[in-house]
């Protein structure tokens, strides 16, 4: 779809807020880095596509009048090479869980059965990032299965696959994640346990994947730090999931680089999202002062802005932060669906600052196409939302880089 395309599409379905033909030029900046983010291709760590595109957000941050930096780090990348669930004559396609086994070429054969049965293959089903948790997570810490199939089940039909969140210490058994599309099959096959055949094999390569940074000095030097970070990496095109919180990220330098703020205000995109908030958790141990000396952490975390079943949750270290956030948001006239009780690990690169000790704040929408393949277009995002949610920040983060 060119831009054109995606831009007329996006003003007939109402995202702009005012009339289709007239978005402000906030809305056709941000609708202009969500399609361009979106044409990419899928943003998963330390490949091509993920450093193409960071190597076009450090364009857009010049564009946004800072210059950028790369903060590269390696990693062992995995590269599925054959992922499938074969019961008889006929064989699926899936996607290896990352911190778990791999197999051979030829798989792993035996019986078919639920998971925490006595079958040599469990089958069990996982909404996005819950492949830790639950009988599954339990079943696979204990190797009750010499391989597992997940069904995933996400807001919309489609493979919405489990972050990796222990990508480093991988362990357990083989896991391969299919489409929910596959559940009654499946179902059906556990019950009489049917002989399977599952294959996880991926080759590793080592690779070089990158966080942008940026920085808009601070006139006195002597305070504390305030950082903004998002997350740019994730398992598919992203646009929903991502595309929100990027573009406020890219906002805030445009509305801070002439505040002539008092103290120091440092952004970071970090890769390595999908694979446990790797880049984040090497930004942090680079810098092992930082998490507490920050006068605060603002993150802008998945699907902000998204258009599919919206909500929002917000995520704070304190009663000051959590305060400071809801009355912004309250007071731009738009909705809190959730917070999260104090003393809870935030979701996403804000747990990092969590259990490190910091002050911290975090915005996270929910969204029908998270994890999935078909998150794109701008049917998947409301620019108006995300315009708005970049005007609270605006005014939070000018309040906290000038006190």
């Amino acid at each position: 779809m060119t831009r054109r395309e995606w831009l007329a599409l996006a003003g007939s379905a109402g995202v702009w807020g005012q009339a289709p033909d007239s978005p402000s030029g906030a809305q056709r900046r941000i609708a202009d880095v969500i399609h361009a983010y979106e044409e990419q291709g899928i943003h998963r760590t330390g490949t091509a596509v993920d450093n193409a595109s960071g190597e076009w957000l450090m364009q857009q941050v010049r564009a946004a009048g800072l210059e950028p930096a790369r903060e590269t780090f390696p990693l062992s990348r995995i590269d599925p090479i054959a992922a499938s669930v074969t019961i008889g004559d006929r064989k699926v396609e899936g996607l290896p869980l990352f911190d778990g086994g791999f197999t051979s070429p030829q798989g792993i054969r035996g019986r078919i059965g639920p998971v925490g049965s006595a079958a040599e293959i469990g089958v069990a089903e996982a909404a996005p990032n819950t492949a830790g948790s639950g009988v599954l997570g339990d079943a696979r810490r204990q190797n009750r299965h010499r391989a597992i199939v997940v069904v995933t089940r996400g807001g919309r039909p489609g493979l919405c696959p489990s972050n990796a969140e222990n990508f480093l210490h991988p362990s357990g058994p083989p896991v391969v994640q299919v489409s929910s599309e596959e559940k009654t099959w499946l179902d059906e096959a556990a019950r009489s346990g049917s002989e399977a055949v599952v294959v996880a094999q991926v080759k590793r390569t080592q690779a070089d994947a990158f966080n942008v940074t940026a920085e808009i000095a601070g006139a006195d030097k002597s305070r504390a730090p305030l950082v903004i970070m998002t997350p740019r990496s994730g398992w598919w095109t992203c646009a929903s999931e991502r595309g929100g919180g990027i573009a406020i990220w890219l906002e805030l330098m445009r509305s801070l680089r002439d505040a002539k703020p008092a103290r120091e205000v440092r952004f970071v995109a970090s890769s390595g999202h999908e694979l446990g908030q790797l880049g984040i958790e090497i930004h942090a141990e680079r810098r092992p002062e930082l998490i507490k000396q920050a006068r605060a952490w603002i993150h802008f975390g998945a699907n902000i802005g998204a258009a599919q079943e919206p909500g929002n949750t917000i995520q704070a270290s304190d009663d000051q932060m959590e305060t400071l956030l809801a009355n912004a948001i309250l007071a731009r006239g738009m909705k809190i669906d959730r917070r999260v009780p104090r003393g809870t690990v935030p979701g996403g690169e804000a747990g990092v600052v969590h259990r490190g000790g910091g002050k911290y704040m975090s915005l996270i929408g929910r969204n029908a196409l998270f994890h999935n393949p078909a998150d794109r277009g701008p049917g998947a995002v409301d620019v108006n939302v995300i315009a708005n949610f970049a005007v609270v920040f605006t005014e939070i983060a000018r309040d906290l880089a000038a006190t």
